[in-house]
């Protein structure tokens, strides 16, 4: 027989994730033992409710009244072991998506392929495969480019220069800090912004505030 998967599911819209459980339960290997509608209810599901799978929106309310879930999927994914992460979205913007995907989530699905592509993307997160959903694997492909593991993805340092740059801090005060060369903080910059297909710092702030960084 095989396990029975644990499944929390996070939208703030009912319909959903009524939506989603129908469709989720009838696959015999899974089980809904939760569902959030705001990102308070997620972070205490998560902390109380064991599980192996959490389903979830990035746009809902958090306790600033904000529409971002991403804090919350940044912090179930910072310690292992920790349940996989699958995003149901309507975002379609590659360099967010991708971001997301550095943040360590399993699986992007697009909500008009929810349907087809949520049970198999479920599936190929609890064997510790990677799974894009149709229209977000299109989003990739009109871009020209796909966030393979080592191409696209930030690096540790980028990652670590890149959320201090969007906090507000200069190029000499990360050097500083990190203990490295203005040259190098530089580099490392201009480096996580090609890769995440940002041209300028208006971009780079806009795309940190939709992961919730600032």
């Amino acid at each position: 027989m095989n396990p029975i998967t644990r499944v929390i599911v996070a939208d703030d819209h009912s319909s959903i994730r009524l939506g989603v459980r129908h469709l989720l339960e009838r696959e015999p290997s899974l089980s809904i033992v939760g569902e959030a509608c705001d990102v308070q209810t997620l972070a205490e599901l998560v902390d109380t409710c064991p599980c192996e799978v959490v389903v979830s929106d990035i746009g809902m309310p958090d306790a600033d009244g904000l529409q971002n879930a991403t804090p919350i999927l940044r912090r179930i994914l910072r310690h292992p072991p920790h349940p996989r992460v699958v995003i149901l979205t309507m975002i379609c913007h590659p360099p967010t998506l991708s971001g997301l995907l550095h943040l360590g989530v399993s699986a992007i699905v697009d909500k008009r392929d929810c349907v087809d592509a949520l049970p198999d993307a479920v599936k190929a997160a609890v064997e510790g495969r990677r799974y894009l959903s149709s229209s977000v694997q299109s989003a990739f492909d009109e871009l020209g480019s796909f966030p393979l593991p080592l191409a696209g993805v930030l690096s540790a340092r980028e990652w670590e220069v890149f959320c201090l740059y969007v906090q507000g801090l200069s190029i000499g005060d990360i050097a500083v800090q990190l203990e490295r060369s203005s040259k190098t903080i530089s580099t490392q910059r201009r480096s996580a912004m090609r890769k995440l297909g940002l041209d300028s710092d208006t971009e780079l702030i806009k795309y940190a505030q939709q992961l919730g960084l600032t």
